[in-house]
């Protein structure tokens, strides 16, 4: 869908050195959008009538308000592409298309782990909303920087849930020091010891979807099938058009047979199941 997304908040999010935006857009999107999803926002400096920059940028769904007809955009002010951006004022509209991409799916019942690397957590907030609303146990592990981060990333919006918190920093400034997976390998060991098959008759069935770097969401898979738990995994490709034309944002899977097959991570995805990627093939 070619639409039209008012703008009705954009500020600065947690400290300016951060280079954090939330970015609120009011249109039809919100009514059809799920976790996991993602939206082409079109960047052009409307002061200046060009085509520079032709192509769009994809950010992803951080939360989605139907009855408001909203949905949430949480980016990181790091581009040519995003520094424009960054100049939307409330009251004006911005070309965006969406909603794009195959989201998350949820498990039926028992617990959802969230694992996130970095700005990687913000496609999983509308997750653990639909989760929590599904009557699921959500959990999140999530690593950055350090207190700093975290803290203008929103984690006293994610604290609002109500939901358990394993915070990790690189300094040890929150929560543990190092990486966010040695909390997972941490607390998968001390529910299913250091067997090879999980037995989830004891604790009830778990799922993990992470986001974050790619050898982050490398080694969360690794350790879930390990643990014979299933994970999805939000891929992060460069896209150029974000409808599957351009062939830019190609990934290699494996099916269960060994078959390898090539996929679109703008149309097939950005969400696969973890076991099927491979990761260290580049396309």
């Amino acid at each position: 869908m070619l639409t039209e997304g008012l703008v009705v908040v954009h500020e600065c999010l947690g400290e300016e050195e951060q280079m954090l935006r939330r970015l609120v857009l009011k249109g039809p999107i919100a009514k059809t959008a799920k976790a996991g999803q993602f939206v082409a926002v079109q960047v052009q400096d409307s002061s200046i009538p060009s085509f520079d920059p032709l192509l769009r940028r994809p950010i992803s769904l951080a939360e989605i308000s139907p009855d408001q007809d909203e949905i949430t955009l949480l980016y990181r002010v790091q581009g040519r592409g995003t520094k424009i951006l960054a100049r939307a004022r409330c009251g004006e509209r911005l070309s965006v298309m969406g909603p794009l991409g195959k989201g998350f799916s949820l498990p039926e019942v028992g617990e959802l782990w969230l694992v996130a690397g970095g700005i990687g957590i913000f496609p999983l907030y509308a997750l653990a909303q639909s989760a929590l609303a599904q009557g699921l146990i959500v959990r999140l592990f999530w690593g950055g920087e350090n207190e700093s981060f975290l803290k203008s990333a929103g984690l006293r919006t994610w604290q609002a849930l109500g939901i358990s918190i394993y915070p990790s920093t690189l300094d040890g400034t929150l929560g543990d020091k190092g990486l966010v997976t040695e909390q997972v390998q941490g607390r998968l060991s001390q529910l299913f010891g250091q067997t090879k098959q999980a037995n989830h008759s004891s604790t009830g069935q778990i799922s993990v979807a992470t986001c974050g770097p790619k050898k982050m969401m490398q080694a969360v898979t690794e350790l879930c099938m390990n643990f014979a738990v299933p994970v999805q995994v939000s891929l992060e490709e460069r896209m150029g058009c974000a409808v599957g034309a351009c062939l830019g944002c190609v990934c290699t899977l494996i099916d269960e047979a060994g078959t390898l097959s090539h996929r679109k991570v703008c149309q097939d995805g950005p969400v696969f199941r973890g076991e099927e990627v491979v990761w260290n093939v580049s396309c």
